[in-house]
């Protein structure tokens, strides 16, 4: 098994903002890591506290994940920290060496060393 981490910022706090963000989100991890749903053993969502119209896993389950584990919790509140962020970590059956982590909008500058 191994892990993928992932983020991106949201231009306001709306479920659709939340739908929307979370959906480009996995797709594009799902798309850089070659993996579907199926491959998927859980998902970690965090987002951030000023984040309150809905749940990231909602999101989730619009595209497939209606079987895999998920989960929700709110991000610690730092101040300085990045606004209106969500961020993943999805957990993958396998193997792999090359692991692409993807970090979307204004969430690209939380880990610089990672971001796609």
């Amino acid at each position: 098994m191994y892990a993928i981490r992932g983020a991106t910022q949201l231009a306001e706090d709306s479920k659709e903002a939340i739908r929307d963000g979370v959906v480009e989100l996995l797709s594009e991890v799902m798309r850089a890591n070659q993996i579907e749903p199926a491959d998927i053993v859980s998902v970690l969502f965090t987002a951030t506290p000023d984040l309150t119209s809905d749940f990231p896993a909602a999101a989730a389950r619009t595209i497939g994940f209606g079987s895999t584990p998920l989960i929700c919790a709110s991000e610690i509140a730092v101040p300085g920290a990045l606004p209106r962020a969500v961020r993943v970590m999805l957990h993958v059956h396998g193997r792999s060496s090359d692991v692409h982590h993807i970090y979307l909008h204004g969430a690209a500058a939380l880990r610089q060393d990672l971001a796609q």
